[in-house]
């Protein structure tokens, strides 16, 4: 009977082993087991990220090799760490450092030991890597950006942190990511997928060659190229015209939302934020908290929109029928409400119509306007909730749903806003200074641009985007979809002649460009900060909205250029010139290079932190760049005419 009972036992046993192990080789068996498989080795092979073209097929970024060390920390075996040390050419006290954080990373899992070596450094190193067990080296992709242009837009790529591999699976320890930029906003483009090769180790940890004989093994996908839509000559051209200065500047292509130039200045040259000098240079250019050349200022910069605001005010007043075109208000050289007096440079006396209104920029015109637009009805509560709904409809205060990595919603204030500063009543008048866009309106350049596209089109956008083509996929559905603003069609064409009266009569027509009909409209916004506790006024903002030519429209462009005195003087200038550049392919306006190479912000810029006293919009202010600055900057404008020609 024991003997029986023994018997069955040990069939018993065999057959719940024999069962288990039929379990989990054959029936649960896939080949993500072999992920977590410690006796199989698992190497990656990376793949070519994608190229960026612009719109007309000039190479933007392509890759360059990059070869990291890696560290599986414990197969490392006892090594010679001063002849490893001189050959990484790192001291001691780093190797020490590096191999517990991989460690602390995972014992078992390889992570980068020293990243990006050079093609020399890892020509030598190869020779002798058998000497070191638990090392490897792992070929990786750099990119290469063929331009020193367009930073902000191409953006860069970057070692993951610990919380992007929590937060996706697909990226390990030294893996790369987009970090800003198209980089970052087509990452999954463009980065391709990974291959893997996995390896079949012995008892003692010994690779004894592929696993299955390869039969789990994938080969790397190549990133899909990608056609982005920025002209690489115009936004080159964009970020000369605004050396010395910072601001942004963004270029659309009001028939279809194509983005056609996006420059933030301060800006810098891609190729700093490549390899092993990334680090360093990102912390440099991270830290500089004055300019800011990591801010772009065309998606992020949040400012006070001023005049240009004013044709938004326009077409609000014309829809809701409180004005006609040729409804007359009388100027007294401003707007006087209570106590409070909106200058402008109207002579006093002057009676304006709509179009007038726009071209001398009157102050009393819209300030008119907008009250009889919140005071219809005689419910200025339900006044404003209309005005800002107009508003909206533009795409202000919004993000406006683009495909660019970063951005600012800005601000449009309706009564909801205003509820907890006028709890009970609300006036017309309290909140007056959006009449000329200051106040709580807010925008982005972004935003003023897009503004200018919907009135080129005479009433729909399409949202702004950077990407143009992907190779084998569609541009995504919604940039090619019309949105429609609140705005009737027939409004736009009297707003529309004011601003071609700004260039032939108003504040801009010492802008003007032959043979070409801009419509613009210059803007001068107060600027305020706050020093030692008080707050002071700096130079004003220079500001500037456009779009030509005024029948079938091919660019419409906003420029903000910060202290820049007044809307004609940096703002103007620069989008005259870069709407002559994209239409004709070059530039007859010498004189308005010359004087924007020749003239500097910086001073300006420093006041803050001179400790000299304040001379707001003063002279003593103006200064010009020095003759070895003109000099390369003048070579810099004749490289970008011969490469046009």
């Amino acid at each position: 009977m024991r003997q029986f009972l023994l018997f069955g036992s040990v069939i018993l046993v065999g057959l719940v082993f024999i069962s288990r192990l039929f379990y989990l080789q054959i029936y649960s068996f896939n080949g993500q087991d072999l992920y977590s498989d410690n006796a199989i080795r698992k190497v990656y092979d990376y793949p070519k990220r994608g190229f960026v073209y612009d719109r007309n097929g000039e190479l933007l970024v392509s890759n360059q090799p990059s070869y990291d060390v890696m560290v599986i920390p414990r197969e490392v075996k006892p090594l010679d760490t001063t002849e490893f040390c001189k050959l990484l050419k790192i001291d001691k006290e780093r190797f020490l450092k590096t191999f517990e954080k991989a460690r602390n990373y995972s014992p078992r899992l390889p992570s980068v030991f020293l990243s990006h070596l050079s093609k020399e450094d890892y020509a030598v190193l190869q020779e002798k890597m058998r000497k070191f067990e638990g090392f490897y080296i792992q070929k990786r992709f750099l990119r290469h950006y063929q331009r020193s242009i367009g930073a902000n837009v191409l953006g860069d790529i970057g070692e993951v942190n610990q919380r992007i591999i929590e937060q996706q699976p697909y990226y390990k320890m030294g893996d790369l990511i987009g970090k800003q930029g198209v980089e970052a906003s087509y990452e999954e483009i463009l980065r391709g997928v990974k291959g893997i090769k996995f390896i079949q180790k012995d008892r003692f940890n010994r690779n004894i060659g592929p696993y299955k004989d390869g039969k789990f093994d994938t080969l790397p996908k190549q990133g899909k190229d990608i056609h982005i839509t920025i002209d690489a000559k115009l936004q080159e051209y964009g970020e000369l015209l605004m050396q010395n200065k910072r601001g942004g500047v963004i270029a659309i292509e009001p028939a279809s939302g194509e983005i056609l130039a996006m420059v933030a200045a301060p800006t810098y040259n891609p190729n700093m934020l490549v390899g092993r000098k990334r680090s360093k240079n990102f912390t440099k250019l991270y830290n500089d908290s004055i300019a800011k050349p990591l801010f772009n200022r065309s998606l992020q910069g949040v400012y006070e929109p001023g005049s240009p605001f004013k044709l938004m005010n326009a077409l609000i007043g014309l829809q809701e029928g409180v004005i006609t075109p040729h409804d007359k208000v009388t100027c007294y050289a401003g707007y006087r409400y209570g106590n409070r007096f909106m200058k402008c440079h109207c002579y006093s006396g002057r009676r304006n119509d709509l179009i007038s209104g726009i071209q001398e920029s009157c102050n009393a015109y819209f300030a008119t306007t907008y009250r009889k637009i919140l005071d219809k009805n005689n419910n200025a509560s339900e006044g404003i909730d209309r005005w800002s709904n107009h508003a909206k409809s533009f795409g202000l205060g919004n993000f406006l749903n683009n495909d660019l990595y970063v951005g600012q919603k800005g601000r449009i204030p309706d009564r909801d806003y205003y509820k907890y500063i006028y709890p009970k009543t609300f006036y017309s008048t309290y909140t007056i200074s959006n009449a000329i866009g200051q106040g709580e309106v807010a925008t982005t350049p972004i935003q003023l641009a897009n503004m200018a596209a919907a009135i080129a089109n005479r009433g729909y956008y399409y949202t702004p985007h950077i990407i143009k083509s992907i190779k084998g996929e569609d541009v995504p559905n919604r940039f090619t979809e019309r949105k429609y603003t609140t705005i009737d069609k027939q409004h736009f064409e009297p707003v529309i002649e004011g601003m071609l009266q700004v260039y032939k009569n108003g504040t801009a027509k010492s802008l003007q460009i032959k043979d070409i009909d801009i419509c613009g409209k210059t803007g001068t916004v107060e600027n305020f900060a706050i020093i030692d506790s008080t707050k002071t006024q700096l130079t004003d903002h220079s500001i500037f909205v456009a779009f030509a030519p005024k029948d079938n429209p091919k660019i419409a462009i906003a420029v903000f250029v910060e202290n820049g005195y007044w809307g004609s003087r940096f703002a103007g200038k620069v989008a005259s010139l870069m709407i002559e550049k994209h239409i004709k392919g070059y530039t007859t306006r010498k004189d308005l290079e010359e004087w924007l190479l020749k003239h500097t912000l910086k001073n300006e810029y420093a006041k803050p932190y001179s400790g000299e006293p304040f001379k707001i919009n003063g002279q003593t202010s103006f200064q010009l760049v020095d003759d070895n600055e003109y000099k390369r900057l003048k070579q810099h404008l004749n490289h970008i005419e011969s490469n046009t020609q």
